[in-house]
């Protein structure tokens, strides 16, 4: 990979200056960062922020993580890093990144790059010292500002600034483009969408995503997954999943999308909303697709979700139409958030409140009733005593889960009976 030659100093650090400073908060003041930014100091206006902490710092959003550029070439962050006393790891110094660790916390450098060539799915590309031709690779408008740590200058090269405030998203030059260069971008696109829009669609952008949905199938599932968790995360998706699904997102990679996806989608977050509940990951997912356990798992494989995940979809299928009768029981043969999820994407309108207040601040319970006090009642060893078990803690959840002196008079009716019939058989 190669690197711009030729002093860019002056002219290339004053691009894109504008008159907004970066609001001030408390992230800029820890002192790890401080380190770290000091350690990277150069002629070419850097080191800057960019990206996600100057997007959310100036939307008033809480940032959890800080990338730097920079013009240094990585070999030489590392040499900087190590000279400060930071430990710097090359996470992916192929592409010009290297993480620095600091009093527990990970700052991710990159250095200033322009694409060389891509192919949609990954980019080769060359280092440089332009701030512009950085910026000019990037996604989106409002993922390309860029802030001086000392003055707090923000830098704007696509008028991400008038796009960030009337709350429109926009890629960088030709839509198309971006997307050719990675078809990931369209996910990216609607995942932004969903937390930032809000203001006038882009109308090219949406066209562009539709021309370019094929290409996702070029993608690792894994890649696919991680995106589209991130969209179904997001506080409320359903515009964006119901723009997804008019322009054919979802059919290079989801065929088994529900026809009332949208729908079951929007029920289940006004679900949430209503009753306070957290966002129910599990439970999007499902209300995307139709109630074919079989189909649902293919999905799962296909995208490489966690067994967790899978075993959850099967869990919160099996689990029918909860009432407050059986909310509980679902509970205790799966786990509350199961049960709470089959609440919010099943159960009927009048018998949501119930089966929610079912399930506040209640401990699952423990049968305590074993094997041994079985035999101790009289019950002869063998298989006898699991079925005898079993059929005490079906009667059980019948009840309500009575509490221990409830269920011992169950297990001695249950032996009782047993016996009875053994006596009659003989």
């Amino acid at each position: 990979m190669g690197r711009d030659s030729g002093d860019h100093r002056q002219s290339r650090a004053a691009a894109g200056m504008t008159s907004v400073r970066l609001p001030d908060a408390e992230w800029q003041h820890n002192d790890g960062l401080k380190r770290v930014l000091a350690a990277l100091d150069d002629v070419y206006g850097g080191p800057r922020y960019v990206g996600g902490a100057v997007r959310d710092t100036l939307l008033g959003l809480p940032v959890s993580d800080v990338d730097i550029a920079t013009a240094l070439l990585p070999d030489e962050v590392i040499n900087r890093l190590d000279t400060a006393g930071i430990k710097a790891i090359p996470t992916g110094i192929e592409h010009g990144t290297v993480t620095a660790a600091v009093d527990g916390k990970n700052y991710e450098i990159t250095t200033l790059r322009r694409d060389v060539a891509t192919d949609g799915r990954r980019a080769t590309v060359a280092f440089a010292t332009d701030w512009q031709e950085d910026a000019a690779r990037r996604d989106f408008t409002i993922n390309a500002l860029y802030a001086a740590p000392k003055s707090g200058e923000v830098f704007d090269y696509f008028e991400g600034l008038s796009d960030l405030e009337a709350r429109r998203l926009r890629f960088i030059g030709d839509a198309n483009q971006r997307i050719a260069e990675d078809f990931l971008r369209i996910l990216r696109y609607f995942r932004f969408l969903a937390r930032y829009g809000g203001g006038q669609i882009d109308a090219d952008a949406i066209r562009a995503c539709a021309v370019g949905a094929h290409g996702l199938t070029a993608l690792s599932r894994e890649r696919i997954a991680q995106e589209l968790t991130r969209i179904l995360g997001l506080k409320n998706p359903v515009a964006s999943i119901e723009l997804m699904i008019a322009n054919g997102i979802f059919t290079p990679f989801l065929p088994e999308l529900s026809k009332s996806a949208a729908d079951d989608l929007l029920h289940l977050v006004e679900r949430e909303v209503q009753y306070a509940q957290p966002v129910a990951l599990a439970a999007r997912f499902l209300a995307l697709l139709t109630d074919d356990i079989v189909a649902v798992d293919k999905v799962a494989a296909r995208l490489k979700l966690s067994n967790k995940m899978r075993e959850g979809f099967a869990q919160r299928l099996r689990a029918g139409v909860p009432t407050p009768f059986t909310v509980r029981a679902i509970a205790y043969r799966a786990d509350i958030d199961t049960a709470r999820d089959a609440v919010l994407l099943y159960a009927v309108d009048a018998d949501v409140p119930e089966c929610l207040a079912q399930l506040e601040q209640w401990d699952i319970p423990t049968l305590s009733i074993k094997g041994g006090e079985l035999i101790n009642m009289g019950l002869p060893p063998g298989p006898l005593v699991a079925k005898t078990l079993q059929a005490i803690e079906a009667a059980w959840i019948e009840e309500g889960f009575p509490d221990a002196a409830r269920q011992r008079e169950m297990a001695e009716q249950a032996v009782n009976a047993v016996l009875a019939d053994l006596n009659q058989s003989n």
